[in-house]
């Protein structure tokens, strides 16, 4: 297998890098292996998988409903990197990064996660619930493994708090386009392209947009003004409603990835 790309290299000058986010073992283990492998296939750039927790505070019902099927199915952090390292065995080469939950991280451990991460090809790491100002051994860790870790700006964020995650962010930064959980809504918040502004007064690293965007349309809109659309809810909804689970992962990204190289 060739080098793995890296997460920045994702966000090439001029174009909108697309990353789903699917959980991992959401409807079975196997095939949320397969919708992922169909993801890569039809052009993400980039892939956030879901480890399961109990209590997913940042979740919309439809992800909240993914990450019940796969605790029920047993998956475990140990079996999120195990999905990691068979994604790469099977010539999966795009980032992909573990978005989880800090009691999970902790119980298994900060350092032998991020060492056991590292190993089974782990790109990086999203924690919703770890405040960036108390995420120094986390971060030093990434920084020594060099993995990325990425912090999220909620649009009510103030200028230190920008500051402050802008800075911390590696790869990216991840803005959050509404406030609450996620999920898909109709519209798209007023407000976005004056938020993401603001953000990108203060920093040069790539910013990617999350929460609420479900429609190849919503997507093309998010990609004038970002660099890059993060879609989770509406592909696990395309799954779990599928006869075919993997091809209909494969269409749905191939819509959506085609209406961002129209924009």
């Amino acid at each position: 297998m060739t080098e793995l790309k890296r997460i920045a290299d994702s966000f090439a000058e001029g174009k909108t890098a697309f990353m789903p986010y699917f959980t991992i073992g959401y409807p079975d283990y196997e095939t949320s292996l397969e919708v992922v492998k169909a993801c890569a296939d039809a052009g993400a750039d980039l892939m956030e998988l879901g480890m399961p927790f109990s209590d997913p505070l940042a979740d919309g019902p439809t992800i909240q409903h993914s990450t019940q099927v796969a605790l029920e199915n047993g998956i475990t952090v140990k079996k999120c990197l195990n999905a990691v390292s068979e994604l790469r065995s099977a010539g999966v080469e795009i980032p992909l990064i573990l978005m989880g939950y800090i009691n999970p991280v902790l119980a298994y451990g900060v350092e032998k996660f991020v060492i056991d991460a590292a190993q089974a090809g782990v790109s990086g790491f999203i924690i919703p619930d770890m405040p960036p100002n108390e995420a120094k051994e986390m971060s030093a860790l990434c920084k020594e493994y060099e993995l990325d870790i990425i912090f999220l700006i909620p649009p009510n964020s103030t200028d230190e708090r920008i500051r402050l995650v802008t800075e911390l962010s590696s790869g990216f930064v991840y803005l959050v386009s509404v406030l609450g959980i996620t999920g898909e809504r109709d519209a798209l918040p007023v407000a976005l392209s004056g938020f993401i502004k603001k953000v990108r007064s203060q920093t040069k690293k790539s910013l990617a947009v999350g929460f609420g965007i479900s429609t190849p349309e919503q997507a093309a809109t998010v990609g004038e003004v970002a660099n890059g659309v993060i879609v989770g809810s509406a592909l696990i909804k395309t799954v779990g409603q599928a006869d075919n689970p993997v091809a209909a992962a494969g269409e749905f990204v191939r819509s959506l990835k085609e209406a961002l190289l129209r924009k």
